[in-house]
């Protein structure tokens, strides 16, 4: 069962939709089972559907496998209201913290199994997320930005942003973007920070990705592997592009994923199972 739903964010509206199980054993071992959490975070100037509606497969894949899935349109993308090109990171942060308050309230839910999963631009709000919210558990990262600022800057093209720094604003795409978006894309280094959260990573990147470069997910890689605690995998899918728009590439993208997760839902189960 699939809902759209509004979610609140200071004065603007959030549109999501909500996926819900098709079928969910009510209970295990006498004791009632809940469902493990998804949120889906686009990337830049992107929307909740997603290219070829990748977030929606991906979504209704997730539901059929028991998750509850919400995806949604960061303020001023998609159906939200707002002005995307004039909010920061920080904003799109608090977006996917009010975001992850919904899901929590609705019922049956395990807080305990919640995951982000955030493409480009999304990848780096998810990371900068989780290190600022310990609620979120587990981390896929779809060819995830490292560089926020440079990064961002070359997608819309170094004229663009000059512009937007004389003038007070540029156009790309229909979005109008002030230096305020710039300046708060340089505050933040996901590189960087991705160490401070504990939980474990699945990172995706493709070999052709002409937009971020599959080095980056290298790096996080790296990264994630100095911590002291949380698992990392890297996942490497040959000649797919930045949206995975090759039905093959797609199918693995999204296949092993849900593999990670089944293997991370065992791990708990036999964790919890030796525990007691």
């Amino acid at each position: 069962m699939e809902r759209h739903i509004d979610i609140r964010w200071q004065e603007e509206r959030l549109a999501a939709t909500i996926h819900y199980p098709e079928e969910r054993a009510p209970f295990e071992r006498g004791v009632k089972r809940r469902a493990p959490v998804t949120i889906i975070c686009h990337g830049f100037v992107g929307n909740r559907i997603g290219v070829d509606r990748l977030f929606v497969n991906a979504a209704r894949k997730l539901a059929g496998e028991g998750h509850i899935v919400v995806r949604f349109d960061f303020a001023g993308c998609g159906e939200s209201t707002g002005d995307y090109g004039h909010t920061g990171l920080d904003d799109m942060i608090s977006q996917t913290q009010s975001v992850l308050d919904y899901a929590l309230g609705c019922g049956d839910v395990d807080p305990q199994r919640v995951t982000l999963i955030g493409h480009s631009l999304g990848g780096a709000i998810a990371i900068l997320t989780a290190v600022r919210d310990q609620r979120i558990k587990r981390l896929v990262l779809w060819s995830p930005v490292a560089y926020p600022f440079n990064d961002i800057v070359r997608i819309v093209g170094r004229e663009q942003y000059d512009t937007a720094m004389t003038r007070g604003s540029a156009d790309y795409l229909g979005y109008s973007f002030t230096p305020a978006y710039f300046n708060a894309l340089g505050v933040h280094q996901p590189l960087q920070e991705a160490r401070k959260f504990n939980g474990d990573v699945l990172l995706v990147h493709g070999t052709s990705d002409d937009v971020i470069p599959a080095d980056y997910s290298f790096l996080f890689q790296k990264v994630f592997w100095l911590r002291s605690d949380g698992q990392c995998d890297k996942e490497i899918v040959f000649q797919a592009d930045h949206t995975y728009s090759d039905g093959t590439h797609r199918e693995k993208l999204l296949t092993c994923t849900l593999q990670w997760l089944k293997r991370w839902e065992k791990r708990q189960e036999e964790w919890a199972n030796w525990s007691i």
